[in-house]
């Protein structure tokens, strides 16, 4: 293979973010309808009459990646309807996942509203409100409902047994539209068993600014649902109820292709989520990533995390790289574990990529719990995560009561380990021992001080290469010699050494 198409993992050429190409897969959704169709199905005139109605002077309009090739005719009606005097921004290339709603792209063109397009996480925003257009997909309503059923009965009810419990129903934000006409269809065949239907409805398509860090989620009653009706493809929306609902039964009904399945995936994706668990046991130095800077609640979680490390005697560093990919954090060698904060649909990463675990805020709770303890509970909402907490509090109760000196079992090694206690104080070297470890600094007063709280100091004194260190007044100066001339093929020497050779 030629040295140009050699790619490693952690490193990138100059070239690659410019000649790389992306494997997107368009949605072609909307490429044959006509031009009222299109209208209806992107709600040009809704949107717009919003625009009006709230008279925003300045608009970005945020596309996925898939969906770019609609813009162009979505800017150009919007355009046209909402009169002079007002501006359309057309954003794309998501600072980090699509779903989220990307207030820093926003300010950069100092808009006053958004439109966010396709598929959405719904997470409240901090700065900015928000138009949602999910688009308008179909759905036959009569045959999933009439599937969805036969799937209940099938699988999990007989001809003398009904249900012991409610079923829930979630669907994909682009068949909200259709939401209504399947709730009184499946009422309706669901009543006949007896059966009682429970369903949230999604938040309006006009989301407000919310300022309230703990009141952003509309979290969902602590009922647990024995069997939940999905309506849509395979998500990360589908990941994320499966991994928060693991006790459930999940029914899904994908309406493109009109398949119905029992979905049964859950316990290997929370058995390689308890082995990643086991890695942020035994780490010491952690990152906290910043994966959003959108979700209201994003601060006062890091703060939170910052906290909860601290007061465990854990390193944290707090890192902003914008979208994720191993080379970038293949940089930070001394960190041992990441923490990803981001909105729910894009904080389970598949680290297998990675040269270190990636975990999520719930995740490092589990694994900086004293005993090893874990009922499969899985929470990827932020303020589920902070309620009861005020200010990046944390819950004393949480902390370990036993030797913090003494050994921990590693169930990834196998062996017993000390953990790195961190949080110490910079004290003067004449009341510390020395160690050939240690970074020697000098403080405002030129007196010699000795740190030994600095994660990325001591990973750099562990390594045998530190860089170009002049180590001026460290070694004795050399003997001058008078070194060879000439070319590589014929160097001339010194006459002594070659009569000596």
């Amino acid at each position: 293979m030629p040295a140009s198409e050699t790619l490693t993992t952690f490193s990138s050429s100059s070239e690659d973010p410019i000649t790389r190409s992306l494997d997107i897969k368009p949605d072609t959704t909307a490429a044959e309808l006509s031009s009222s169709e299109f209208n209806a199905y992107y709600e040009i005139e809704e949107t717009a009459e919003e625009i009006v109605r709230k008279d925003y002077k300045r608009i970005a309009l945020q596309f996925p990646d898939e969906l770019l090739h609609d813009s162009v005719r979505i800017h150009f009606r919007l355009k046209a309807r909402i009169g002079a005097g007002r501006q359309l921004y057309v954003l794309a290339d998501t600072s980090y996942g699509s779903c989220c709603v990307d207030e820093v792209a926003a300010q950069h063109v100092d808009a006053d509203a958004m439109v966010h397009y396709g598929y959405a996480c719904l997470s409240r925003t901090s700065r900015l409100p928000v138009i949602y257009v999910f688009g308008k997909k179909k759905v036959d309503t009569e045959h999933c409902a009439k599937q969805l059923v036969e799937a209940l009965q099938s699988n999990f009810l007989s001809e003398t047994t009904s249900s012991d419990g409610p079923v829930l129903l979630r669907h994909d934000v682009a068949y909200n539209h259709s939401a209504g006409e399947i709730v009184a269809k499946l009422k309706e065949a669901l009543e006949a068993l007896k059966i009682p239907l429970h369903y949230k409805t999604l938040a309006t398509r006009t989301a407000p600014v919310s300022s309230d860090s703990n009141s952003n989620e509309d979290h969902e009653s602590a009922i647990e649902y024995p069997y939940i009706f999905y309506i849509g493809g395979e998500t990360l929306g589908l990941t994320n109820l499966l991994m928060t609902n693991h006790t459930s039964n999940v029914i899904s009904y994908d309406p493109i292709t009109s398949n119905i399945r029992l979905e049964s995936k859950t316990n290997k994706l929370l058995m390689r989520r308890y082995a990643i668990v086991q890695k942020a046991r035994d780490a010491d130095v952690f990152g906290i990533l910043v994966g959003t800077l959108g979700v209201a609640s994003y601060l006062p979680l890091i703060k939170y995390l910052r906290t909860l490390l601290v007061q465990h005697h854990k390193k944290a560093y707090t890192i902003c790289v914008g979208k994720l990919n191993p080379a970038k954090l293949a940089n930070f060698l001394e960190i041992e574990c990441f923490v990803l904060v981001a909105c729910p649909e894009n904080s389970l990463i598949d680290a297998k990529d990675f040269l270190r675990p990636i975990v999520t805020p719930y995740e490092l709770e589990i694994a900086l719990q004293a005993k090893q303890s874990w009922t499969g509970k899985y929470v990827l909402d932020f303020g589920k995560l902070l309620d009861g907490k005020k200010s990046g509090d944390v819950d004393e109760s949480d902390m370990e009561q036993e030797d913090p000196d003494q050994p921990a079992f590693s169930l990834v090694t196998g062996k017993y380990r000390h953990a790195k206690r961190y949080g110490g104080k910079v004290t003067p070297i004449t009341e510390m021992q020395k160690d050939g470890s240690a970074v020697v600094l000098r403080n405002q007063d030129n007196q010699l001080v000795k740190t030994d709280d600095s994660a990325a100091a001591q990973f750099l004194q562990s390594r045998t290469y530190r860089g170009l260190d002049p180590r001026i007044g460290e070694d004795a100066p050399g003997v001058l010699e008078v070194g060879r001339s000439g070319v590589a093929r014929g160097y001339q020497t010194d006459r002594t050494t070659a009569s000596g050779s």
